[in-house]
Parts: C-alpha cells; sequence; structure tokens
C-alpha cells in the first residue's frame, strides 16, 4: 500500500464510502427503520412496565435512554455489516486502492449518522413520554455533547467488532457477546454525565465523565486505526 498516497485521496475513500452507505440507506431505509422502531418500541416497554415517582424516574431515565441507544445501535451495527457481507460488497471494499482504514473511518461516519438520527427521533418521543423529568435538560448543549461522545465511542468500538463478528456464523450473537463487556465504561460514563446533567448537578462531577468519555473515544479510534487492516484480513 502507497503510505505517500495523498491524504485528500485519503478523505475522499473515507466520505465516498460513508456516501455509500447514507445512500444505500436512503433508497431502502432498511436499516434506519428497523432502529428506530426497535428503540421506540424499548422506550415504550420502560414507560410502561416502570410505574415510579418523579423522584425515582429522574434517577432511572439517564440509564433508560442510553439502553435503548445500546440496543438499537447494536441492531444497527450487526444489519450494516451484514449487509456488506451478503451482498458482497465488502469483498469489494477490501479489494479497492485505498487504505483500509479509509474504510473503517466511512464506515464509522454512516454508523453514528444512523444512531444520531435515532437519537433525534427518539429524545423528543422520550420527552413527551416522561413529563416528569426535568425533559428541557434533555435539548442542552451540554447533554446533546455528552450523547454525542458517547455515541462516538459505542460507533467506533462497534464497527471494528462489527466488522469482526460478520466473518462468523453466528454474527447476531457474536456482536453482543463482544462489544458490551468492552463498551461497559462508555455506557456507565454516558449514564453517570447524563444523570447529572439532568439532575443539575455541579459541572465538576459531569466534567469526571466527560473526561473518561473524551479519552475512551480517543484511545479506540486511535487502537481502531492501527488494527482494522488486520482485524478484516481474518
Amino acid at each position: 500500500m502507497d503510505n505517500k498516497r495523498p491524504s485528500s485521496s485519503y478523505f475522499q475513500a473515507v466520505l465516498a464510502v460513508a456516501w455509500k452507505d447514507l445512500a444505500a440507506e436512503l433508497r431502502s431505509r432498511e436499516l434506519l427503520s428497523a432502529m428506530l422502531v426497535f428503540a421506540l418500541l424499548v422506550i415504550l416497554i420502560f414507560n410502561f412496565s416502570l410505574e415510579l415517582d418523579k423522584e425515582a424516574r429522574e434517577n432511572v431515565t439517564a440509564g433508560v435512554l442510553w439502553t435503548t441507544f445500546a440496543f438499537a445501535g447494536t441492531l444497527g451495527l450487526n444489519r450494516s455489516m451484514a449487509v456488506e457481507k451478503d451482498r458482497g460488497c465488502l469483498d469489494g471494499l477490501l479489494l479497492a486502492p485505498v487504505d483500509r482504514s479509509a474504510i473503517y473511518f466511512g464506515k464509522a461516519i454512516s454508523n453514528l449518522a444512523f444512531m444520531l438520527l435515532v437519537e433525534i427521533i427518539v429524545l423528543p418521543v422520550y420527552s413527551i413520554l416522561y413529563t416528569s423529568v426535568s425533559t428541557m435538560r434533555l435539548f442542552t448543549p451540554a447533554f446533546l455533547g455528552v450523547t454525542l461522545l458517547g455515541s462516538i465511542g459505542y460507533v467506533a468500538v462497534g464497527t471494528l467488532l462489527a466488522s469482526m463478528a460478520v466473518q462468523s456464523r453466528t454474527r447476531d450473537v457474536m456482536l453482543p457477546i463482544l462489544l458490551f463487556p468492552v463498551i461497559v465504561p462508555v455506557l456507565v460514563a454516558s449514564v453517570q454525565a447524563s444523570r447529572a446533567i439532568l439532575q443539575a448537578l455541579e459541572m465538576s462531577e459531569v466534567m469526571a465523565w466527560v473526561n473518561l468519555l473524551i479519552v475512551y473515544d480517543v484511545i479506540f479510534i486511535a487502537l481502531a486505526f492501527m488494527v482494522f487492516d488486520y482485524v478484516v484480513e481474518e
């Protein structure tokens, strides 16, 4: 692989992979609709099964939200790579004359876009169902920033592990088994930071978890950049 390839070509390859996924989804709407329906079902189940007072709801609301995001995100990651494998597109991508890490970043960007679209729809619905919670704080820059950081960490690890799990016959089961133990720090930090924001706690309590999210995101994006080539070779 030519290491002297201009950086503009690298970014063009990343954007081409991401745009391919987004354009395919705009035509089929298969992946996004499945993620959205699943996320809304999870929220409805929690809403009608948890008969809680206002204080209890404020304590669990962040956990409910991130459980919803995690389950919907896992479904999206699994389907995103499975479609590539089943249609033979993955082999074509790997044969393309570009650095394979560009494929990873392109897939990660498209997966992040799908996850963020689901979150954009889920948050207003959640604010309507959970009226006893201080729902206006769901749309503050701090909460949205935590949501973005948590989603980036989730997708960064999930895209890498989905590329690994898709080679297995039991890929639908394999991805959650591989992903959830690794993603625990991101989920814990996201839940705790979101809870602190919703309960209007001191920013020092929020920033401790935000810093963990930033460190996690940087480490795993760098790790995925280094090992993606070996993962897809297997």
